[in-house]
């Protein structure tokens, strides 16, 4: 696996979605439940924060706050993530997002193969899974997941 080649394609597939997507239509609810588009982008912004705090705390940095919270649960991570960001616009929730994404491109290839396919590296991610399983999973799958959600939503209103 490459995992910066999975990195990258998961990203592109986000940049795609949106592309062309008129302003009036980031901010209709009901993309997912009650989230607009702008809503999923903070969503997916929230999300490669945490990524890059996994892969600085890997790298010895011990400040991880936003990680923190995300080990505290969905529930308690999701929605107010998405809450911190309703005052964005949507080029600033759109260039947190690219900028999380760069900065995991540049940690990412600061960690060995060795470590990043130590089973039990993400203790808190399940003792059998590594960090290239949550790359596949938590970084990848979870673009294409809400890509397809976005995509379904532009399908609904003929965009």
């Amino acid at each position: 696996m490459n995992p910066l080649d999975v990195l990258k394609y998961g990203h592109r597939t986000v940049l795609k979605v949106v592309d062309g997507l008129p302003e009036a239509d980031w901010h209709t609810p009901g993309v997912v439940g009650v989230w607009t588009v702008k809503d999923v982008i903070a969503h997916l912004a929230s999300h490669e924060q945490v990524f890059v705090e996994i892969l600085q705390s890997l790298l010895g940095e011990a400040t991880t706050p936003t990680l923190d919270r995300f080990k505290q649960g969905t529930a308690e991570f999701n929605d107010p993530e998405v809450l911190r960001r309703r005052s964005m616009t949507v080029a600033a929730v759109q260039a947190e997002l690219a900028d999380a994404h760069a900065q995991t491109l540049v940690l990412l290839p600061q960690i060995p193969e060795e470590l990043r396919r130590r089973a039990g590296a993400l203790p808190w991610y399940g003792a059998e899974y590594d960090l290239e399983d949550y790359i596949c999973y938590g970084c990848y799958g979870h673009k294409r997941e809400h890509s397809a959600q976005i995509d379904n939503y532009r399908s609904r209103l003929g965009r």
